[in-house]
């Protein structure tokens, strides 16, 4: 396991470098000004774009400018905006209700998503099963901004069980809707990911071992059937974790996007290793060596 671990850590090295590359040269490699509509409709003032060009090194080739990122990135420098406020400060501040948003998301997804699953391969091609299945289709035929729109309105507008705004701090509960709206789509692929899952091992062999041993139902499907279904699971939902984080930061500033994405790859590389170590505890048979 620790060689493993050790092996997947060195491969970090050039996954990293590679995405902060590309996320670098297209905030700042492309053509044009990279200082245009930085002072609205004028032109920027002299003193203005020399202190910039010396400050982001906008004299200086791409690649060597991205040297100087990986040196302020190795001492826990993001880089500061054109606004003057430093990168890592923007993130901290949006971060706390981003992570929230997106782990509370998560859990209604995987609560939802396992849930509906299970059921639907208990009885496939039942009621349930087609019934979830059919508006499982409507959820993913409508854009998550139409859903979101359509949420606002009706539950928070019209039935006022939803705060319409947030406030700072923000709490649980004026997530809540926008935890479930980013929830809907996702738990339809989870839940039929599970489906097809347990429908697998519950016509395998060591369910049919436990059933002849005299477990309950509930035992079998639970404890055999059920753990043995969750890593494609696992898998989507450590995915969803990061692109859910995408999906709640916004920014126009290329020097704050190229931090966020740096924060955000490191991340996922994070997040898939310790979805591929929970393979070995959810299946026995997976072994690291």
């Amino acid at each position: 396991m620790t060689g493993y671990i050790l092996r997947r850590l060195l491969q970090f090295i050039p996954v990293f470098l590679g995405t902060t590359f590309i996320v670098f040269f297209l905030a700042w490699g492309m053509p044009g000004d990279p200082l245009a509509g930085k002072c609205g409709d004028r032109e920027c003032p002299d003193a203005f774009v020399a202190a910039a060009t010396e400050e982001f090194k906008l004299d200086r080739p791409l690649i060597v400018r991205y040297g100087y990122y990986l040196a302020d990135l190795g001492r826990g420098y993001l880089g500061r905006s054109f606004t003057g406020r430093d990168v890592s400060e923007q993130l901290l501040a949006a971060f706390p209700a981003t992570i929230r948003l997106a782990l509370l998301a998560v859990l209604i997804e995987v609560l939802l998503g396992v849930t509906i699953g299970v059921f639907a391969a208990l009885r496939p091609g039942r009621t349930f099963d087609t019934a979830t299945t059919l508006i499982g289709l409507v959820i993913i035929a409508f854009p998550g901004f139409v859903v979101a729109n359509l949420a606002q309105l009706v539950f928070g507008v019209r039935l006022g069980w939803f705060p319409v705004t947030v406030s700072d701090p923000t709490s649980l509960y004026e997530l809540l809707l926008p935890a479930i709206v980013l929830a809907l789509a996702h738990q339809v692929t989870l839940s039929r990911l599970t489906r097809s899952a347990v429908i697998e091992s519950m016509q395998s062999d060591y369910v049919r071992t436990a059933r002849t041993k005299g477990l309950s139902e509930a035992r079998v499907v639970g404890v055999h059937a059920l753990r043995n279904s969750l890593i494609p699971a696992v898998t989507y939902v450590g995915k969803d974790i990061g692109g859910l984080i995408v999906q709640s930061i916004r920014s126009h500033d290329g020097i704050t996007i190229v931090g966020a994405v740096t924060v955000i790859v490191v991340a996922y590389l994070v997040i898939n290793l310790l979805v591929d170590l929970s393979y070995a505890l959810l299946d026995p048979r997976i072994h690291y060596d």
